[in-house]
């Protein structure tokens, strides 16, 4: 599967730099960031949540996961994750679990957590479960910025079993 052509389309329209990087196929992640041989803290990973309101994409280091009682404070919503059949229906061009951090393509708005800018680089899905785009942290949040990503702390560490 390439690159969904929204995602290819917004990034040259903008200018974007960036690089793909190809992996084996990979099932979360953190799977992704192994096999992508990449520091886990630096791939952002893309977690879409609804309301009656409608959607909301949080973009987070794929090390955390979303706080949802403190971001649905913030964000004064009710949120809880969207459910599989939303999120293939929403991301008809991506595969399950590969949604790149560009809600604003995709119609929905956005919020990133505001740690993501300690990394040098940012990887983040493409579209599929074998290749991520690689970015500099100034033109990923450079990216943000376009997409009006609003920067907050909403996130936990990651529980290991």
């Amino acid at each position: 599967m390439a690159i969904p052509s929204k995602v290819n389309e917004f990034m040259m329209e903008h200018g974007l730099r960036y690089d793909v990087l190809a992996h084996p196929h990979s099932r979360n992640s953190l799977d992704t960031a192994h096999l992508a041989r990449v520091p886990a803290g630096s791939l952002a990973k893309s977690v879409v949540l609804e309301d009656d309101h409608g959607y909301l994409m949080a973009v987070l280091p794929s090390t955390q996961h979303v706080q949802l009682g403190i971001l649905s404070k913030a964000m004064h919503r009710e949120l809880r994750l969207a459910s599989e059949p939303e999120l293939s229906r929403l991301f008809t061009d991506c595969e399950a679990g590969a949604v790149p951090p560009l809600g604003a393509v995709y119609g929905m708005r956005m919020i990133v957590e505001e740690n993501l800018a300690d990394q040098d680089e940012i990887y983040f899905e493409s579209g599929d479960h074998e290749k991520i785009i690689q970015m500099s942290r100034s033109d990923f949040m450079t990216m943000m910025e376009m997409e009006n990503a609003q920067r907050l702390h909403f996130s936990g560490r990651q529980w290991h079993h």
